[in-house]
């Protein structure tokens, strides 16, 4: 039996806790915080999203950064296993749009719940307020953590879950980056993904609390609509907020744009009604506003947008709203067609940390073994979940990175 120390109890902490434990390891867990799950507490709005239930072309085309590393760990436990593991030990899940499991309490604290409890019957250490000062080796192997308070905890393995640096008021201080630092491995750039956009209009504050369902967005590399070429490309909701525009296209956006991209302005164009090309929406607006020739712009235009988002679009539309219906040319009817298919909206950077859900970039995992989690350079060092170089788009991706790399250094101790 080999003693093993994990750092860090969030899911990939715990999951690889309770996976060492079960083959026949002696596992301390340690936690700075007060309580385990801080962050994951918070996940999915309070109700964990805490997997996706889609195949597994789809899990690995949801991850952005070095998918193919996770091919060993996704094959060896993958999505069915995880929502297997919640459902046998009392927590029912349910899917939702975009193959969003949830469970069906909507309480992220039953997921915490359950991972707590089998912690405990698998006769886990678990040490809360426990910060971890530096990792201790001996002849090139892990030989342990020495705490903040001084206190040393002696282990034939360690395990190195800490997290990234979202949400910091959560303890995700980037503690594990410099673990891995000191131990001579790389860090890649640190960028906040997941996370919300500036935007530069001054219309954009006017549309706090705004969402647009089934919207079309597109985004790209030039700083005006129409230039440059297309960064993404997706279909989805999206919100306003009093700085920019956020909500699980903006999102997923912060992830798929590369980190060099997003620091610079990008042009948005958001497409009201995807469902209609230029042509069949010019033809249904000229129904309407042949039946209501002598109505005001501003009341025929109305039926076509949510109450909050007409007096903006009647601005940009660049047609006095109380022009009559019929004294509308043709030239500024599909003008105004052409702004509904394209919104302008300039993006000018990301949110910090603090908002960010994930965090992208971290440990280089070419210094990593794929199949064990195992560090190339400390022997008895593994890294799972955040802390490495990899991240998803929204929609339960990231947690299943982090149920996979955790049990995959949990089953691979020695």
């Amino acid at each position: 039996m080999s003693k093993v120390t994990v750092i860090g109890g969030g899911p990939a902490g715990m999951f690889a806790a309770i996976v060492a434990a079960e083959s026949g390891h002696e596992v301390c867990l340690l936690e700075k915080n007060e309580k385990l799950g801080k962050k994951l507490y918070i996940t999915g709005k309070g109700r964990c999203n805490l997997t996706n239930a889609g195949d597994m072309d789809n899990l690995f085309a949801s991850v952005m950064s070095n998918p193919r590393f996770l091919y060993s760990a996704f094959y060896a436990y993958d999505n069915m296993r995880v929502i297997d593991f919640f459902e046998s030990n009392g927590l029912r899940t349910k899917v939702e749009r975009g193959n969003r499991v949830f469970p069906v309490s909507d309480h992220s604290s039953d997921v915490i719940a359950v991972l707590q409890r089998v912690l405990k019957a698998r006769g886990v250490k678990v040490c809360l307020h426990s910060e971890a000062e530096e990792i201790l080796t001996q002849d090139g192997a892990a030989a342990g953590v020495r705490g903040r308070d001084g206190s040393v905890h002696r282990a034939d393995a360690v395990i190195v879950a800490t997290g990234g640096f979202s949400y910091r008021t959560t303890g995700s201080t980037g503690d594990g980056y410099r673990f891995a630092r000191e131990l001579g491995h790389t860090v890649t750039d640190l960028t906040p993904s997941l996370v919300p956009f500036y935007a530069r209009e001054e219309y954009v504050p006017r549309l706090q609390g705004l969402s647009l369902k089934n919207v079309r967005v597109r985004i790209r590399s030039g700083e005006r609509a129409g230039e440059g070429r297309i960064l993404y490309e997706d279909f989805g909701e999206m919100l306003f907020t009093h700085f920019g525009v956020s909500g699980p296209l903006m999102l997923s956006a912060s992830a798929a744009i590369k980190p060099s991209f997003a620091k610079r302005p990008l042009a948005m164009e958001i497409d009201l009604k995807p469902a209609l090309s230029e042509e069949q929406l010019d033809a249904r607006i000229l129904r309407e506003f042949a039946e209501a020739k002598n109505r005001q712009f501003r009341n025929a235009a109305a039926p076509l947008f949510p109450a909050k988002l007409i007096p903006v679009m009647l601005e940009l539309g660049g047609i006095a709203p109380g022009r009559k219906v019929n004294e509308i040319t043709k030239e500024e009817r599909q003008r105004f067609v052409r702004l509904i298919k394209a919104v302008p909206v300039t993006l000018d950077g990301l949110r910090d940390f603090d908002e960010a859900i994930i965090t992208k970039g971290g440990v280089n995992v070419k210094e990593i073994n794929p199949s064990t989690m195992e560090s190339k350079r400390i022997r008895n060092l593994y890294f799972c979940g955040e802390v490495l170089d990899l991240d998803a788009v929204t929609g339960g991706y990231n947690l299943q990175i982090a149920w996979s790399t955790g049990y995959l250094a949990g089953i691979s101790v020695k």
